[in-house]
């Protein structure tokens, strides 16, 4: 196992697969790049994210098992407590050394078809930083325990509805990097009061149109038994790229 500094090879390691890998590739930017640790196996890659209150673990596979003999070497280095996501089957390689708490299987959709896309009516405008308190009060009341980085704010690429001046829903990125082409959308909701109006819709259809100014692959992870998300995603162009598992891990 190697510990890897290089974006280059990472970015060659990676890019054949973008809809797999976009969290990864999106984390080689400027934006995050001080924030990772890289590890590499031959072919296979993890990445360990520090820039959140709980470290995350990414490894993906297409070919089933590849990654595991890398997440083995790995595991003696991992925190005594982390996030992750994994490739189905991954995670029994901690068996042995931590307990395992499921966060269900989730499915990585990718967007596909244009045309459903710009058929979509847009909302929403361009939130900044200015915005933090009224995006912080959104998600207390309609997305508590989200992922949400203060940070992300800055990137420009985070829409919000509003009516009668109070901000209803946001739609946002996990990841956005221009250099390597791809975006990750993420802390996507609707205030409770105001769902089923289709105010996530456009802001997810005004995003992914901003977005597509910039990068070439428009990706997100979503719960696999989330049916409302998935037909949201699905009306909007997005297909399914791949599945996966997370699961927090806590060292016995």
């Amino acid at each position: 196992m190697l510990s890897v500094h290089d974006r280059d090879e990472l970015a060659g390691l990676l890019g054949g697969d973008p809809a797999l890998h976009a969290y990864q590739l999106g984390d080689l930017d400027d934006f995050f790049w001080p924030y990772t640790c890289w590890y590499r196996l031959d072919d296979a890659v993890a990445l360990v994210y520090h820039g959140g209150g709980l470290p995350v673990l990414l490894a993906f596979d297409r070919r089933p098992g590849s990654s595991h003999a890398l997440l083995a070497a790995l595991a003696p280095l991992l925190p005594q407590r982390f996030y992750a996501h994994l490739s189905a089957g991954a995670e029994q390689v901690f068996a042995e050394g931590f307990d395992a708490t499921p966060g269900g299987p989730h499915l990585k959709l990718a967007l596909a078809d244009h045309a459903a896309l710009n058929a979509a009516e847009p909302l929403g405008e361009v939130l900044g930083p200015a915005d933090l308190a009224e995006v912080l009060a959104l998600y207390e009341v309609a997305y508590p325990g989200n992922w949400f980085d203060a940070r992300m704010l800055e990137t420009g690429q985070y829409v919000g509805v509003r009516r009668d001046g109070a901000l209803l829903a946001v739609a946002g990125v996990h990841v956005w990097s221009p250099k390597y082409r791809v975006a990750a959308l993420g802390n996507v909701t609707t205030h409770p009061a105001a769902r089923g109006q289709g105010l996530a819709r456009g802001a997810v259809a005004a995003l992914c149109r901003r977005l597509l100014d910039t990068v070439d692959h428009v990706t997100l992870n979503v719960k696999a038994d989330n049916a409302a998300a998935l037909a949201l995603y699905t009306r909007l162009g997005f297909t399914r790229a791949a599945e996966y598992g997370e699961f927090t891990f806590t060292a016995r």
